[in-house]
């Protein structure tokens, strides 16, 4: 019998985001409801960092390297270099993947330099929609792919209004499990309008409800970390 059916849901929104956490950005000091350049790049920096195959909390403590170096803006990045941003993502543990993303994130940055002058904000202006805006923020470089993309546009809400990312596979994975959504519903667009209504339902605003989405790619994460019991073996209670 699956998870779905041994454990019902007994869990709101708030009270998920309140025991799993809420949006990443926040827990690495980035302020981007602030919608400055500087703390926006902080977040595609981030994003990018947690795009790889790799544990997020690797992840966030790779990014905390590279702002306790105080490399968190494009010309940083450049001056820095590949051995110095090598030696950044070994001390965050990034070793898995330090030589190959030290390569990406000097393309990438000169590409957004010489394109952008080192500001992201020009492509959400720029962009028709969404789906436009996505495919602007892949096209910054080789390596930039749809789990970066939506890493980085989901905690955009409400800071671009074009960024309006479909529900991650682990975000719809948790929301599934935990009875958020039924199991059987497959269209997206359908999906994220379910997950907003339960969230203002249970008193979250528009402008927070990346903190619930952000939760349940938590409990997705873990989920697909106990492998095929899932669930079963992710603790969640309500408070």
């Amino acid at each position: 019998m699956s998870a779905q059916h041994t454990r019902p849901r007994a869990i709101s929104p708030r009270e998920l985001v309140k025991q799993w956490g809420g949006r990443f950005s926040l827990d690495l000091d980035i302020r981007l409801a602030s919608g400055k350049q500087g703390e926006i790049f902080k977040w595609f920096l981030a994003s990018i960092l947690f795009g790889a195959r790799i544990s997020e909390k690797i992840a966030a403590n790779t990014y905390r390297a590279f702002a306790m170096a105080r490399v968190t803006t494009p010309e940083a990045i450049l001056r820095t270099g590949w051995d110095g941003l090598v030696d950044i993502l070994d001390r965050g543990g990034y070793v898995r993947y330090d030589y190959k993303t030290a390569t990406k994130l000097l393309a990438i940055n000169r590409d957004l330099m010489e394109r952008h002058g080192g500001d992201l904000d020009p492509l959400h202006a720029m962009a028709a929609d969404q789906e436009d805006l996505a495919e602007r923020i892949r096209h910054l470089g080789k390596g930039i792919g749809e789990v970066t993309a939506n890493i980085f546009l989901r905690e955009m809400r409400g800071i671009w209004p074009k960024a309006q990312p479909l529900p991650s596979d682990l975000a719809v994975a948790a929301a599934k499990a935990l009875r958020f959504i039924s199991p059987r519903l497959a269209n997206r667009k359908l999906i994220l309008k379910r997950l907003r209504d339960a969230w203002q339902r249970d008193g979250g605003t528009a402008d927070t409800f990346p903190d619930f989405e952000s939760a349940l790619v938590r409990v997705g994460l873990e989920m697909r970390r106990k492998g095929a019991r899932g669930l079963a073996d992710v603790r969640i209670s309500a408070a």
